[in-house]
C-alpha cells in the first residue's frame, strides 16, 4: 500500500478537504482577482497543467481567482531570457519562479516587489516553509524580494552504473579514475548489451550548470571531485579561491579531456537538453552517468528504460578517486526556490490575492496540487491515508507519467518533511521483480562523500560567464589546446576572473562561510 497519512489526517480532521468549501460565484470576477503565474514544472518532459486541470478548477470556484499557469523554459540560460525580456517590457507576471542572480539583476532595476508583509497573510504556510534562512536567501540589504522555500532537496545525485554490463563483461565495480575509464571504456567498444553493434558509451551527461557548479556543470562534477576541485569555489580557510585557479582543475580537465578524445562520452553532451539526455539512457546507450534519485527511480521515470529492458540493473557506487585519495560526488548547498513577485502585481494590489493563493495551497490545496485529483490519481484510505489501490484506472495514479501534467505545480507545495517523502518516493517493483525505493536511493546517495559549497556566491557578468563556460568546454572537446590554458586563463583573470574571486572571497569571510581543510563530508558523517 503506497499511503502517507499524517498530512492527509490532519486536512481531514480540520475539514479542509473540498466537499467542505463553499463555491464562489465566478461571476464579476474582476482584474484584481485574475493572476498570473509563470511556473518551473515539476516534471520538465511532461505537457503544461491543462487549462481545465481540477486544481485550476478549484482555485478558481473555492477563491475567486482565475489563474493562469504559464511554464517556464528548463534551461536556466532560457529561463534567465524570458524573465529579463518580460521585465524590460514590462509584462512580468503577477508572481514567478526566478534565481537570485536574476532576481539580483530584478531588484536593482526596480521590477519586483519586497514581500516582507505576505509572511503574515499567509501562517500556516509560511510555518511550513519560510524560516530565517529561507527569507535570508532572498534578501537584500535586509529587505526580503522574494518567497524562498526549500528547493531540491541536498545531495540527491550519485553515480549510476549499468550492473548488467559489469557482469556481462566480466568487469568489477570501478574505484579509481584509471578504474572508471577501464570499465567506460569497455563499455564502448566491448558491446556490453550484446547487440552486436557498435551503440554505447561509457558515460553520459549533459551541460548541467549551476551557481555552485560551474564550467562543465554537475554531470562532471565527480570528475573534478578525483582531483579535489569540484564545485565553482573552494571555500576551505586553507585555500579559498575559485577553483579553476587550482592546478588540479586543469588536471581534471586533461583527464575529461582523454575520456573525450577516445571516444568514451556520448558525443552528445555538448547539445543535450536534460530532456534529450534522460532519453539516452533509457533508450539504453549509456553505461554510467550522475543522475537525480526522483529523474532515476520514479515509476513514472524509469517505466520507459523498465519496458525497453526489463532485465537491466543499476547501481549506485562511489564516485571515483583520485591520485591523492579523494573522492567527492560534487559541490552541495542548500539550495531554495524563489518566487518573486512583480512591481505592477503590487500597484496593482494584488498582494494579498497572492498570499491568499499560496496560503490555499499549502492548505486546502495542498492534496489536489500535490496528488491530483480523487478517486482519479489517488484515493484515501479507511486510515486517512494517500493510496492508489482501489483506483478505476490505474495508469492515471499520481505514481505514473500518465499524471504527471496535472501535478506541474507540486513545487509550490512540498516542502521536504519525511512524512511527505514517504508518499512521493513509494517503493514498487519493476518488470523482472527488482525492488525500486527513491527514497532509499536518496539516502545512499547522501551517505556518499560531497563537498560543502557557498551559496549564493557575488555574481559575473553575462560576458565572463559565456566565456567561462564556453571555453572549458572548448578544452574538453578539443577546440582549444590544453596547452594554451594558462594563457587562457590570463585572459579570463583580465576579463574580471581576478576580481570575481577577490568578490567572493571577500563575501565568504566577510559571512565566515569558511570551513576548515576537512571539507569533504566523509560518507559516515554525511547527514540525512
Amino acid at each position: 500500500m503506497k499511503k502517507l497519512t499524517g498530512i492527509i489526517s490532519s486536512f481531514l480532521a480540520a475539514g479542509f478537504l473540498f466537499t467542505a468549501c463553499e463555491r464562489i460565484d465566478l461571476e464579476g470576477i474582476g482584474e484584481l482577482n485574475k493572476l498570473e503565474l509563470w511556473y518551473s514544472p515539476y516534471t520538465s518532459d511532461a505537457a503544461p497543467l491543462p487549462e481545465d486541470s481540477v486544481l485550476i478548477d478549484h482555485v478558481e470556484k473555492d477563491l475567486g481567482i482565475s489563474l493562469n499557469a504559464v511554464p517556464l523554459p528548463t534551461n536556466k540560460d532560457e529561463q534567465a531570457e524570458v524573465l529579463l525580456d518580460a521585465a524590460k517590457s514590462n509584462s512580468l507576471p503577477d508572481i514567478f519562479m526566478v534565481n537570485r542572480d536574476v532576481l539580483t539583476t530584478l531588484v536593482r532595476e526596480n521590477y519586483v516587489t519586497r514581500v516582507d508583509g505576505l509572511y503574515a497573510l499567509m501562517p500556516e504556510r509560511t510555518v511550513k516553509m519560510y524560516d530565517d534562512a529561507s527569507k535570508q536567501a532572498a534578501s537584500f540589504d535586509g529587505i526580503c524580494y522574494g518567497l524562498s522555500q526549500s528547493g531540491s532537496i541536498d545531495r540527491n545525485e550519485g553515480i549510476l552504473i549499468r550492473k548488467d554490463w559489469l557482469d556481462r563483461l566480466g568487469l568489477p565495480i570501478p574505484v579509481t579514475l584509471d578504474d572508471y575509464y577501464d570499465v567506460m571504456k569497455a563499455f564502448t567498444f566491448n558491446d556490453p548489451d550484446g547487440n552486436g553493434r557498435n551503440d554505447t558509451y561509457g558515460y553520459g551527461a549533459y551541460v548541467d550548470i549551476r551557481a555552485i557548479e560551474e564550467g562543465l556543470g554537475c554531470r562532471f562534477a565527480p570528475f573534478f571531485g578525483a582531483f579535489g576541485v569540484e564545485g565553482t569555489f573552494n571555500s576551505t580557510k586553507s585555500n579559498a579561491g575559485l577553483n579553476i585557479h587550482k592546478p588540479e582543475y586543469k588536471q581534471a580537465l586533461e583527464y575529461i579531456h582523454r575520456l573525450a578524445e577516445d571516444g568514451l562520452i556520448d558525443p552528445r553532451w555538448t547539445v543535450h537538453s536534460k530532456n534529450s539526455f534522460r532519453e539516452a539512457w533509457k533508450s539504453g546507450k549509456i553505461g554510467m552517468m550522475r543522475e537525480q534519485n526522483a529523474a532515476f527511480a520514479l515509476e513514472s521515470n524509469y517505466k520507459d528504460f523498465d519496458e525497453r529492458f526489463p532485465d537491466a540493473e543499476w547501481i549506485l557506487i562511489d564516485p571515483p578517486v583520485g591520485p591523492k585519495g579523494k573522492s567527492s560526488v560534487g559541490a552541495y548547498a542548500t539550495g531554495y526556490r524563489i518566487y518573486a513577485v512583480s512591481r505592477r502585481a503590487q500597484e496593482l494590489g494584488k498582494l494579498p490575492i497572492i498570499a491568499k493563493f499560496l496560503e490555499w495551497m499549502s492548505t486546502d490545496g495542498y492534496i489536489t496540487a500535490a496528488y491530483g485529483e480523487e478517486a482519479v490519481n489517488y484515493m484515501i484510505d479507511d486510515n486517512g491515508g494517500i493510496t492508489t489501490e482501489g483506483l478505476p484506472d490505474p495508469k492515471y495514479a499520481y505514481t505514473q507519467k500518465a499524471a504527471a501534467p496535472v501535478l506541474q505545480l507540486r513545487n509550490l507545495v512540498f516542502y521536504n518533511g519525511d512524512d511527505e517523502l514517504i508518499s512521493r518516493y513509494p517503493t514498487w517493483y519493476s518488470i523482472n521483480g527488482k525492488e525500486m525505493s527513491p527514497l532509499k536511493l536518496l539516502r545512499d546517495m547522501q551517505s556518499k562523500p560531497w563537498t560543502v559549497a557557498v551559496a549564493n556566491l557575488p555574481g559575473i557578468s553575462k560576458e565572463l560567464k559565456g566565456f567561462y563556460e564556453e571555453c572549458v568546454k572548448d578544452f574538453v572537446t578539443g577546440r582549444r589546446d590544453l596547452d594554451t590554458w594558462e594563457m587562457w586563463l590570463k585572459e579570463f583573470d583580465k576579463h574580471g576572473g581576478a576580481d570575481w574571486e577577490r568578490r567572493c572571497i571577500q563575501y565568504a569571510e566577510a559571512n565566515a562561510l569558511l570551513l576548515d581543510d576537512a571539507k569533504v563530508l566523509p560518507k559516515d558523517k554525511a547527514k540525512n
